[in-house]
């Protein structure tokens, strides 16, 4: 079996092939996410500031602050991606990346309470190897500041200029993301085979709502709040939605074949917990081998499994899903005029998140 790095190294060199010149190459993705973080940290940090004290230390917990108790801890919470999306989405306007901080702050804030929620939703009990807010806390309380954190993000959007329709924007793709996750929790209870079973167009409509919106409202509400015109909002959009699902579908190869090491998960996974990933709904379309129901559904096996994905093609139309959507967000960014530094940054960061061999 092909290890995942040289299959991600693959969707990287496709994506490089297909880019314009001058694109991710020369850019550290890291580097623009590290100031795009530190140009929203103290934001964030006000914003957290003003939830109840208790409240507050799980929300800062969740992003790595502090320990359980509000010993101070120097995590990263996280790569920021939603952030820089916004402060990009801004540049590429042609604006300050300080007008888009609003927006960061609320996307940001947005995404932690869905993971505080999914996490009990999913019954996660490590994230970023450590407890989750709900095995730490409780899950009463793991709710308690998923909503919290929901409300400081309508909250610091409203009273920020263009706050409206920042708020309408990002209401969206809320409802896209609740979407999203709804059809996540029922793909688990229909079947492997036969013609209830999930489909991969199906899936990848899920992974735009559930991954792709947040981040296609990131990058649009930075231009929006940048003064952009609704063409380059809605581009921004679009690029995000599709980076979205390059995102989930490279997840799921990692989520089969990563390292550990690097994903932080075990080896094989997904394949243990029965998840109805990308690779193996592909693989299902046309199984080269008749036992591949019978192995995901008992989890007894998920080394051979993995095998037979990968023979029945799964491994193959994941990596070209996420060629593809990256190709398409790559469209997107050349369909309006935007500044090119930032588009050149946007463009590192698609690289970046879809390679993930770092």
């Amino acid at each position: 079996m092909t290890a995942l790095p040289s299959a991600v190294r693959e969707s990287r060199d496709a994506h490089d092939a297909a880019a314009p010149v001058g694109t991710p190459s020369d850019v550290d993705a890291r580097q623009v996410l590290d100031r795009c973080r530190a140009l929203v940290r103290p934001a964030l940090r006000e914003a957290v500031g003003r939830t109840h004290p208790w409240v507050g230390e799980m929300a800062a917990y969740s992003f790595g602050w502090c320990e359980v108790g509000g010993t101070p801890a120097d995590g990263s919470g996280g790569k920021g991606v939603r952030q820089a999306l916004a402060v990009l989405g801004a540049e590429a306007a042609g604006a300050p990346g300080r007008t888009a901080v609003p927006g960061a702050v609320a996307v940001e804030l947005v995404h932690a309470f869905s993971l505080l929620h999914d996490d009990i939703m999913d019954g996660d009990t490590a994230r970023r190897r450590r407890p989750t807010v709900w095995k730490a806390y409780g899950t009463g309380p793991a709710v308690l500041a998923g909503d919290a954190l929901f409300a400081l993000a309508v909250e610091t959007l409203a009273v920020a200029p263009g706050g409206p329709q920042a708020v309408r924007l990002l209401s969206g793709a809320l409802q896209d993301l609740v979407r999203g996750q709804a059809d996540d929790l029922l793909f688990t209870t229909r079947p492997w085979t036969g013609p209830e079973r999930v489909r991969p167009a199906e899936y990848r409509r899920m992974a735009e709502h559930k991954t792709g919106a947040l981040l296609g409202c990131a990058a649009a509400l930075g231009a929006l709040l940048g003064g952009a015109p609704p063409a380059t909002i809605s581009a921004l959009d679009r690029a995000g939605r599709h980076l979205g699902i390059a995102f989930q579908v490279v997840d799921d190869l990692l989520g089969i074949w990563g390292d550990p090491a690097v994903t932080g998960k075990p080896v094989h996974g997904d394949l243990r917990e029965r998840k109805k990933t990308f690779p193996v709904l592909a693989a299902l379309d046309s199984p080269a081998d008749g036992r591949l129901p019978a192995l995901l559904e008992s989890a007894t096996d998920p080394g051979t499994a993995a095998t037979l994905i990968e023979e029945s093609g799964g491994r193959a139309a994941g990596l070209a899903a996420a060629r593809r959507h990256i190709r398409a967000a790559d469209t997107a960014l050349s369909a309006v005029p935007l500044t090119p530094g930032a588009v050149t940054e946007l463009r590192s960061l698609l690289d970046f998140l879809v390679r993930r061999d770092l």
